[in-house]
């Protein structure tokens, strides 16, 4: 049975099923052990019951956001913010848009600073 953060993403319509999936195969191909629930009504990577990033189809976009953000350093001008504190993302509208080299990246950087900032 497929958990409904699969579900969330596969009942998309396109560009943004490919892009969720896109998504998803990258995070579980670059950090081991992340754990995809289904939080806040939307796909959540957990690493050792900790958040670490969500998935998020809005309006006409995709957003990868990152909970530590504040900490990364990482190709940040690349960021959305718009207006949040703590969260920032990667935000693409179609699948062409996505850097697989910066996503990356930011995933490792993201990784790094989680295990530094707040799980020595």
């Amino acid at each position: 049975m497929m958990n409904p953060a699969e579900n969330y993403i596969l009942n998309q319509p396109e560009p943004f099923r490919s892009i969720l999936l896109h998504l998803q195969v990258t995070i579980e191909n670059t950090i081991t052990g992340v754990d995809l629930k289904y939080k806040y009504r939307i796909p959540f990577y957990y690493i050792d019951g900790k958040p670490f990033c969500y998935m998020n189809q809005s309006k006409d976009y995709v957003d990868l956001g990152f909970w530590n953000a504040a900490y990364l350093t990482k190709h940040v001008e690349l960021m959305v913010t718009e207006k949040r504190k703590v969260m920032k993302s990667l935000r693409y509208k179609t699948l062409e848009e996505i850097n697989d080299t910066v996503l990356v990246e930011v995933l490792q950087d993201a990784y790094s600073v989680r295990k530094e900032k707040f799980y020595k």
